[in-house]
C-alpha cells in the first residue's frame, strides 16, 4: 500500500483543517488505517485509527471530540477532520496502513506503510 498525505497548513487556534491521504494498491481497502503525528524533537504518536470497513474508530485522549477520522474506500482515501485546533496539535501528520484489518492498534510498529507526512502548524 502506498500513501500520500496532504492538506496541512498554518492556521490559528480554534480553526479547522481537513487532512487527506490518497492510497494506492489493492490492499488499501483491506487494511485498518491511522493518523499519527510528530512534534519537533518528540516521538511519533498515535492520533486516530479506523478499521477496514470504516465502522470502528479510535482516538487518542488529546484529540477525542475534536478530530474525526473517516475513509472512502471507493476513492481509496483516508481523511482526518480537525476542529478546534490548539497549538499542541502542531506537528507533522502521517497517514499509515496497518498490517491488520481491525482497528484499535495504536503502536507505530503495528503500521507497515507510511505516507510522507504533512505539516500542521497552529499558532496561538
Amino acid at each position: 500500500v502506498q500513501l500520500q498525505a496532504s492538506g496541512g497548513g498554518l492556521v490559528q487556534a480554534g480553526d479547522s483543517l481537513r487532512l487527506s491521504c490518497a492510497g494506492s494498491g489493492r490492499l488499501f481497502r483491506d487494511k485498518a488505517l491511522g493518523w499519527f503525528r510528530q512534534a519537533p524533537g518528540k516521538e511519533r504518536t498515535f492520533v486516530a485509527t479506523i478499521n477496514s470497513a470504516g465502522r470502528r474508530t479510535y482516538y487518542s485522549d488529546s484529540v477525542e471530540g475534536r478530530f474525526t477520522i473517516s475513509r472512502d474506500n471507493a476513492k481509496n482515501t483516508l481523511y482526518l477532520q480537525m476542529n478546534s485546533l490548539i497549538p499542541e496539535d502542531t506537528g507533522v501528520y502521517y497517514c499509515a496502513a496497518s498490517m491488520f484489518a481491525t482497528g484499535g492498534y495504536r503502536r507505530v510498529v503495528d503500521f507497515t506503510s507510511w505516507g510522507q507526512g504533512t505539516q500542521v502548524t497552529v499558532s496561538s
